[in-house]
């Protein structure tokens, strides 16, 4: 594997080191695969889209970050996007490395400078004191448009690069300041020099962490559209795939009188159920992966569980109430506690197969991807067996309360009680059938949560 040497600098992909006159230079692991994917293509203009599936190719990020990730490595390099020296915007398209003199050699250790910096970008603070107040009124004053929010986003980067503390010390309580930490905390992630940006202590935290959540969710509105639509379909699917099996199962098994037409009656009844437990459950996750980066399996496990409530406890609702108004029953249904806690397991397994995204949204390929939908259906199937266990019935034992209380129906699970071994459709039968619900609407949650869009 070369390195690459251009102008005053070398960069050694072996190494991971972008160094300039013996001096290192940082940049956060992406960026620096960014930086030598330009180089090693310099040839050609690279398009957006091949971009993102080779340095963002386990994550959905916004077209934004490619943006910001583009401008800290010319402000590290010393380049202008006017008058571009290295990297060039191609209209349309996307990025090229324009450095003529490129020179591939062999990587030794002849070339760091025993004098070096730690890493840190050179100290500007002496030099220019009064640089930092442009940038704080800046980042205190509300933006207009995307343009406003990306020379924003480019203000605090500089803000750190300068010092993040002077900054915090000089913006203070000054108006707008909530916003200005809001843009200093989101940034402090992608800027090498950047160091912690607390809300906790500070001034006005809930102004802080709303500015914050606003900026985020801004940013990844239509990634988290995307996602929560994915979710709700592969639950939705699921529920369809679990309603027509069981149907299936139903009409087949010994004594069962149930006609044909169960299978379709139950596979829209599942089909429903686990397009509206995804809708809830995709959406808490999505926001909160969108939102959370200092702690995102706490946020990944409580967005689901609330999702799940919310959905759980509206499903109760309208289900108590529109069997009361429309056929006379009146039946126990679930649906709160069922919401939360399979969501809280499905948030569990999602936090735990993905533990690292670095601010994007989750979209392992392959083998990545199956093992995250396995653990999550896994933990949702036991979630459902607990559930099942303790008289909690889901959707095919509410099916079967709802059959038994109602004069002619042809749904009734017993025979599937008893092709299990069970005179009716009893504890057995309700775990071995819940759990399989659980297990399945876990799998196409997942797999539709992780679905990479084309671009």
């Amino acid at each position: 594997m070369p390195r690459y040497h251009f102008g005053n600098f070398i960069v050694s992909p072996r190494r991971r080191l972008l160094v300039r006159d013996g001096v290192e230079l940082p940049l956060i692991p992406r960026y620096f695969d960014l930086l030598v994917f330009l180089i090693e293509r310099r040839h050609e203009a690279l398009h957006r889209r091949d971009i993102f599936d080779r340095v963002w190719s386990d994550v959905i990020v916004s077209d934004s970050a490619l943006s910001q990730a583009i401008r800290t490595i010319r402000r590290t390099l010393g380049d202008d996007s006017r008058e571009p020296r290295f990297i060039r915007t191609v209209s349309r398209r996307g990025y090229r490395f324009v450095f003529a003199d490129v020179v591939e050699e062999e990587d030794d250790a002849a070339w760091v400078s025993p004098n070096a910096s730690s890493g840190m970008l050179p100290d500007t603070r002496a030099t220019a004191p009064d640089a930092f107040e442009p940038l704080l009124e800046r980042v205190t004053r509300a933006a207009h448009g995307a343009n406003e929010e990306e020379e924003q986003r480019e203000a605090a980067e500089l803000l750190h690069t300068l010092g993040t503390s002077e900054a915090l010390r000089r913006l203070d309580t000054r108006p707008g300041h909530a916003l200005g930490r809001a843009l200093l905390r989101d940034t402090r992630w992608d800027s090498p020099a950047a160091s912690q940006v607390p809300v906790l202590g500070a001034p006005a935290p809930i102004a802080v962490a709303r500015a914050l959540i606003g900026l985020r969710l801004r940013r990844v509105a239509r990634m988290v559209a995307v996602r929560w639509a994915g979710a709700s379909l592969g639950g939705g699917l699921a529920g369809v795939v679990a309603g027509a099996v069981g149907g299936l199962i139903l009409v087949a098994a010994p004594g069962s009188t149930a006609p044909i037409a169960v299978a379709a009656v139950l596979a829209v009844i599942g089909g429903g159920c686990g397009a509206i437990g995804g809708a809830g459950v995709g959406a808490g996750l999505s926001m909160a992966e969108a939102v959370a980066r200092s702690r995102r399996n706490i946020a990944l496990v409580g967005g689901a569980a609330l999702g799940g409530l919310f959905v759980g406890s509206a499903v109760q609702w309208i289900g108590r109430r529109g069997l009361a108004v429309l056929v006379g029953l009146t039946l126990d249904i679930g649906g709160s506690l069922e919401g939360l806690v399979i969501g809280a397991a499905a948030g569990v397994g999602y936090a735990v197969a993905t533990p690292r995204t670095d601010g994007g949204l989750a979209a392992p390929r392959g083998r990545k991807r199956l093992h995250a939908a396995a653990l999550t259906a896994a933990l949702c199937g036991l979630a459902a067996l607990a559930l099942t266990l303790t008289g909690r019935p889901l959707v095919g034992g509410t099916v079967h309360a709802i059959a038994r209380a109602a004069l002619g129906s042809q749904v009734s699970l017993t025979p599937l009680g008893r092709l299990i071994g069970e005179p009716d459709f009893g504890p057995v039968s309700q775990a071995v059938i819940g759990s399989g619900e659980g297990a399945l609407f876990g799998l196409g949650l997942a797999l539709g949560l992780m679905r990479r869009p084309t671009t």
